[in-house]
């Protein structure tokens, strides 16, 4: 039975290579309780599958992309758009500035007194007093 199923899948899809990997998806999915389109007849998996191509009672294009997803070692994440990077690039600016400005306002009364105090102080110049000049 299973050669027969073989030699008409080949007609539907001539790659046989494209067939094995198709069926094979087809079979898994059937081992995960994927519902039958065809009768088993005491088949296993892989023959039930074939039957099905043969039949042409499953959607070979879902096959397919199930089979480039499960090979898929990379998974596509949706980046954002420059736009939106500038956009949150300029957000978190005006965080960053506004909470500058809300430090800033918290100093109030002692922002003078710092600076007389730093007005007061005179650099330590050590023992360059003499240069020669």
């Amino acid at each position: 039975m299973a050669r027969v199923t073989v030699e008409d899948c080949v007609l539907k899809i001539p790659n046989r290579f494209e067939l094995v990997m198709l069926a094979g998806q087809r079979a898994r999915d059937i081992s995960s309780g994927a519902r039958l389109t065809v009768d088993r007849d005491n088949d296993k998996n892989p023959v039930v599958a074939l039957r099905e191509i043969a039949d042409e009672t499953v959607e070979l294009e879902g096959l397919r992309n199930s089979v480039v997803r499960g090979l898929q070692k990379h998974v596509e994440v949706d980046e954002p758009e420059e736009e939106e990077i500038d956009i949150l690039a300029a957000r978190e600016l005006r965080m960053d500035v506004t909470q500058t400005i809300a430090e800033d306002d918290d100093l109030g009364a002692d922002e003078p007194a710092a600076l007389d105090d730093a007005a007061d102080i005179e650099p330590d110049l050590g023992d360059i007093g003499d240069i020669g000049v």
